[in-house]
């Protein structure tokens, strides 16, 4: 199920960890998407595919978030099963429409015709439809663009990386939680996202921002991470263990 086609916001997970049990688990949770993250988590290309049919056999949606805005990166995970891509660092308009021609076969994009799903749609333009290009705004450099980048044809969204933009625009490790102005950034791309009717992203680090941003605009929140639910899991289990 697109996130487009969705009435009220999407909730998904966020995938560190290089493991088919895990995606599964991930994927049979009840939340509408799990993205597989190839840019800082430990799974890669030669892994990939077995992930993808993991999350997908779970019922969720599988997002892939590829290394680099690199077209062999955003088509090999199309191929191996990617119902949606996450792009990061995107900072120019035209960065943003090699990413979105990645994703949409020859005649309207760049996308080779591959053999391993050619038999899932009967025409280039149908398997088109089923796919959604979403590109990070995570710097200062990409802010000053969201408006321009919003209105580029082909994206399903943005998704916004709160850590990387607070640490290009020279806030640090502050949130919005600290800083009037990361709110503000945050709003500014909601806003360009909405005025060109795309998806707004956001990854969250738990159920109140999640709840907070739903509430601003944002119909695309990813509210936990397999690495961290782990930690926090371990850390509870501590908790039962007898000390002295």
């Amino acid at each position: 199920m697109s996130t487009l086609d969705r009435t009220a916001p999407a909730y998904g997970l966020w995938s560190n960890l290089d493991s088919v049990a895990v995606a599964r688990t991930l994927g049979r949770a009840g939340f509408d998407y799990v993205c597989l993250d190839l840019q800082h988590g430990l799974a890669d290309m030669a892994n990939l595919h077995a992930l993808v049919m993991a999350v997908r056999a779970g019922g969720s949606r599988c997002v892939v978030r590829v290394p680099w805005n690199r077209p062999e990166y955003v088509m090999r995970a199309l191929d191996l099963g990617a119902q949606a891509v996450i792009v990061p660092m995107v900072d120019t308009v035209e960065q943003a429409t090699a990413a979105a021609a990645s994703c949409r076969y020859l005649a309207g994009g760049a996308r080779s015709w591959g053999p391993i799903w050619a038999g899932e749609a009967p025409q280039p333009a149908d398997a088109d439809a089923g796919v959604e290009c979403f590109v990070m705004i995570e710097t200062a450099v990409g802010l000053a663009a969201v408006e321009e980048i919003a209105a580029v044809p082909g994206l399903a969204g943005i998704y916004i990386g709160p850590n990387d933009l607070a640490l290009s625009t020279g806030y640090g490790r502050e949130t919005f939680r600290t800083s009037a102005p990361i709110a503000a950034m945050l709003d500014r791309i909601v806003a360009a996202c909405a005025a060109n009717g795309i998806v707004a992203g956001l990854h969250c680090d738990g159920q109140e921002m999640a709840e907070h941003w739903a509430a601003r605009g944002v119909s695309m929140l990813t509210c936990a991470t397999d690495s961290i639910i782990l930690e926090q899991g371990l850390g509870a289990a501590q908790g039962l263990i007898p000390r002295p």
